[in-house]
């Protein structure tokens, strides 16, 4: 079973060799790397290629933003399995792919989302957030739930079934695409109950009291879209479910 494995970088140099190689010591060997670059300015294409001979596929050119990048990944991709590591965020362990793979092996299903440490961004040691998810339930969703899409892994036939990133969802298009996925056509999903991602913290939908208005409107758009049967109650849901994550 191959998996592919997609980074979208633009201007990433900061932190792009740390997620780099916590891709490059994974113990599964059918691993395909994919970097999207959207012509950056800065160090970041010297980086990536200073790990060249790991790196399986690499595109650079203009994009229309992140999730425009991804679907240009999920195209290149080649393999049974399609994930998503952002360029500030590293895996968590050496195993984290191989244990993956096994789960899809031993459930044979359609998705598998795991768990997710926030960290200080300068200061990786320090967890500020614990995104500790749960098993499966689509109704779930109607409540405000969704997995953590760094975690989120999915058959490549569902991208080609289903379709890809939606743009019109600006910062939500990862959610609808769960929400799609998961509660509209009813994919199978698995929970693994470990540390995949550790994301350091400084989110873009995250960031201003305007970006979480616009990420709360996009996020109704998505629900409504998608049949979400309480939409403007999940949508107030959905902001709280999160609180306990930093308890």
């Amino acid at each position: 079973m191959k998996i592919s494995l997609i980074t979208v970088t633009y201007n990433a140099e900061e932190f792009l060799e740390s997620c780099i190689k916590s891709v490059i010591c994974q113990t599964y060997n059918d691993l395909e790397y994919i970097i999207v670059d959207g012509k950056s300015s800065d160090y970041t294409i010297d980086i990536i290629r200073k790990f060249g001979k790991n790196i399986n596929q690499l595109l650079i050119e203009p994009d229309l933003g992140i999730y425009d990048a991804m679907n240009k990944g999920i195209s290149l991709a080649t393999g049974d399995i399609i994930g998503i590591l952002n360029a500030d965020d590293y895996l968590e362990n050496e195993r984290v792919i191989e244990k993956i793979a096994q789960t899809f092996s031993t459930y044979k299903t359609d998705i598998l989302y795991g768990n997710l440490n926030y960290v200080k961004r300068y200061n990786t040691l320090k967890v500020v957030r614990k995104w500790r998810s749960k098993p499966f339930d689509k109704n779930l969703f109607d409540a405000g739930w969704m997995p953590a899409h760094p975690t989120f892994y999915a058959r490549k036939e569902l991208f080609v079934k289903y379709g890809n990133y939606r743009l019109k969802y600006g910062s939500a298009a990862d959610y609808e695409l769960m929400v799609r996925f998961l509660y509209k056509y009813n994919a199978t999903a698995t929970f693994l109950d470990e540390v995949v991602v550790n994301m350091r913290d400084g989110g873009i939908s995250n960031n201003s009291l305007r970006n979480r208005l616009n990420a709360s409107y996009n996020d109704l758009k998505a629900m409504i879209a998608n049949g979400i049967r309480f939409p403007y109650i999940a949508v107030i849901l959905k902001p709280i479910q999160k609180i306990i994550q930093y308890l």
